[in-house]
């Protein structure tokens, strides 16, 4: 028991620790940062960047480059900021206009210091629906603007039909992937039918192959034995010829060895 209660005490006192840094004193400069970089996104660049959600003022920068639209925005609007974070913040707060619809105004705003930013949020109130601004400054001496966005705050019954129709996805392409499993399973009982059939099929084809091979067989067979039936014929009538040419009274005498037709 003593130990768990140690235990328990130590978590405490790291929380506490942890709690201590993140309440950590700013400086004077610091705060001066963050003060200005809060007053600066409600007051500047929000509403300007608010302005490019119509659809003519959107494309109004698209005729100059990304260094053009650095001098305008810097000659005009008196903020730190390059033509492709310009371009960017455009982008977003154009495209979030279906969804949160015109921008009323700014509810609350946060600023906070994260090592070499300083990222300031402001809760924005539209036709629709709410939506968080943010607007990053680089935590130095110049507060460059290095990123703008508007992304709409979904509603819990938003994030409820979210859920269940990802739930619902999941779970069909689950049930999709099963029924093609036993779909699969259910034809492999048919590959041995379709084997004994295709085996069935060409049996015959060997039977009459076999037998044409036999019978050719059986033909040479037949040529050889008369080619030698003849040589026997031919081989006695030559040597009675010969017993004949000698006087003799048969062919007892005379082996006939070979024979060579003569050209």
């Amino acid at each position: 028991m003593k130990k768990f209660l140690t235990l328990i005490c130590m978590i405490a006192c790291i929380f506490g620790l942890t709690a201590c840094q993140s309440e950590e004193k700013l400086s004077e400069y610091e705060q001066w940062k963050l003060d200005y970089a809060k007053q600066s996104a409600t007051q500047n660049i929000i509403p300007l960047f608010t302005s490019y959600m119509d659809d003519e003022m959107a494309v109004s920068l698209d005729i100059y480059t990304l260094d053009e639209i650095t001098y305008i925005m810097g000659s005009e609007n008196q903020i730190n900021i390059t033509g492709y974070v310009t371009k960017n913040g455009i982008e977003s707060f154009h495209s979030a206009k279906d969804s949160t619809g015109k921008i009323l105004e700014i509810i609350d705003t946060t600023a906070e210091i994260d090592d070499d930013t300083i990222i300031v949020e402001a809760t924005v109130r539209g036709e629709k629906k709410d939506a968080i601004a943010e607007v990053i400054f680089s935590n130095d001496m110049f507060m460059d603007i290095e990123s703008v966005s508007l992304n709409p705050v979904s509603g819990m019954g938003e994030l409820m039909t979210k859920a269940a129709l990802n739930t619902a996805i999941g779970m069909g392409t689950v049930f999709v992937v099963l029924i093609l499993i036993s779909l699969i399973i259910s034809l492999l009982g048919l590959i041995p039918a379709l084997q004994a059939k295709m085996a069935g099929k060409k049996e015959p084809a060997r039977t009459g192959a076999d037998n044409a091979a036999a019978q050719i067989t059986a033909q040479e067979e037949q040529a050889d034995e008369m080619d030698e039936t003849d040589d026997l014929e031919l081989a006695a009538v030559i040597a009675a010829a010969v017993a004949a040419s000698e006087g003799a009274a048969s062919t007892d005498g005379f082996v006939v060895r070979s024979i060579r037709r003569r050209a």
